[in-house]
């Protein structure tokens, strides 16, 4: 998760507007702590480490920050301020946090936003699969042959997806559950069976729900949902 750290010399070289050879000098004498501990020359700071010169602090620990956000359809998941329509325009808050996984630009619902990269990387790389539910709404009825076949899994990119929980809502809606996240896995599950998906909302990752959110809306994580990310494995 890049941007969420930065390296203890550049931020020295920064913040006293002192030489590399001086935050250098400065940081093996030990006169720079992290945390209460002498600094190192490669170590990263993370949001919540303290940074102090000669008891003197220089970077306050940063509190976490763990939102539900309802992103719109036509906004990319990037903070890259150099492509349209990005994630970071969007976002109504000025805090500065991060997109746990990808929701594709056609598609709307629910992203975990965080400044806890270690969140951010036990939920991404986490051992067991982590669930995904959508509502998904294509543009002809839906036969049973078709909802068998989502769930049992299809070929998609040279590889057959992991079986899914699919549940019709109408004619033409189901929702599925899946535990991985191939490149825009449903809208190329749904072509293989000759649907086309005209709405794609997420509506839960893992212990967090959508809820009443509507469209560019946002909510902090309840204690309990904080609490349930952490012990995720």
């Amino acid at each position: 998760m890049k941007n969420l750290t930065a390296s203890l010399k550049h931020f020295i070289v920064q913040k006293l507007r002192i030489s590399n050879q001086q935050a250098l000098d400065y940081i093996l004498s030990g006169r720079v702590q992290v945390n209460g501990k002498k600094g190192a020359l490669q170590q990263a700071l993370l949001p919540e480490d303290e940074v102090t010169f000669e008891e003197q602090v220089l970077k306050q620990p940063t509190a976490y920050l763990y939102l539900a956000y309802y992103k719109p359809r036509g906004i990319e998941s990037t903070l890259n301020p150099a492509i349209q329509n990005n994630l970071g325009a969007a976002l109504p808050f000025e805090q500065r946090v991060f997109p746990v996984g990808r929701l594709d630009k056609e598609s709307e619902g629910l992203m975990l936003l965080t400044n806890n990269g270690k969140i951010y990387d036990r939920i991404i790389h986490a051992e067991s699969h982590q669930e995904k539910e959508y509502r998904v709404t294509v543009n002809k009825p839906l036969t049973s042959a078709a909802l068998e076949q989502l769930t049992a899994g299809i070929t998609i990119m040279g590889k057959k997806t992991r079986p899914a929980r699919v549940q019709p809502i109408d004619d033409n809606t189901f929702s599925i559950i899946l535990t991985q996240g191939l490149n825009r896995q449903i809208r190329r599950m749904c072509y293989k069976l000759h649907y086309e998906v005209q709405q794609l909302v997420r509506v839960r990752m893992i212990n967090i729900h959508l809820g009443q959110l509507k469209p560019g809306e946002w909510r902090f994580l309840s204690p309990p949902e904080i609490q349930d990310l952490n012990q995720t494995k």
